[in-house]
């Protein structure tokens, strides 16, 4: 039989990078948006957008090593714990095991022969995936979460700087607004594609707070007292 093949498998390095790219999108041209509402030359605004994309890739690498690895850290406590368990309370381990089992509509007597069977295999696999839910699909990857989210945020962000330095000054805030919520769209369904959800949802969410985002920055921008004309 071939080997069924999941869109879970994927939800670890998919949501770092659809995050990373959305956040490189969306923060990278709302900063640019931001600075092009207050200013009439290109030097400042491609500046802007170059230290928020080194500034953010950075960051959302940053972030997404430190919290991966807190539940990393959570995971290992709860291992280790289950380890010394094991060691101290094998027979009350069996029947935490046993009654998991039958909670999920195995007879008592079925549960218990499974429960023995799991743990003369690997009692300490069976304990992590069937009472604290870890096993290798969820089981949390700093490393790689850190490493999708950078790249993807450099990747998404280089999209508003391009823009930035073609485009005239002048409507630079229009095509900003435009060209970012597009990619955004293009984002969202590709996104949603890889992860066999709805594409209208997906690129109805993504641009919906993407433009509020773009909106709000622009409106701030125009508080510096520059106008476009």
């Amino acid at each position: 039989m071939k080997k069924e093949e999941h869109y879970l498998i994927r939800s670890g390095w998919l949501r770092a990078s659809i995050l990373g790219a959305n956040d490189g999108i969306l923060s990278t041209a709302s900063i640019i948006i931001g600075v092009a509402a207050a200013s009439t030359t290109r030097e400042p605004i491609v500046l802007a957008g170059v230290a928020g994309l080194v500034a953010g890739a950075l960051s959302m690498a940053a972030g997404e090593y430190v919290s991966v690895s807190s539940q990393t850290d959570i995971e290992s406590s709860d291992i280790e714990r289950e380890k010394k368990e094991l060691k101290e309370m094998p027979e009350a381990e069996l029947k935490e095991l046993a009654l998991i089992y039958e909670e999920r509509g195995l007879t008592a007597e079925l549960s218990l022969e499974v429960a023995k069977q799991l743990t003369q295999h690997d009692a300490l696999g069976a304990h992590t995936r069937d009472e604290l839910g870890i096993n290798h699909i969820t089981k949390a990857r700093p490393m790689q979460a850190a490493f999708a989210s950078g790249a993807a945020f450099i990747f998404g962000g280089t999209l508003p700087v391009l823009v930035a330095l073609f485009i005239p000054v002048k409507p630079m805030i229009y095509w900003q607004y435009v060209l970012a919520t597009l990619f955004l769209i293009i984002l969202g369904a590709v996104a949603a594609k890889a992860g066999g959800s709805s594409v209208k949802k997906a690129v109805l969410r993504i641009s919906f707070w993407g433009t509020v985002a773009m909106g709000v920055t622009a409106y701030i921008g125009h508080l510096f007292g520059v106008s476009m004309s």
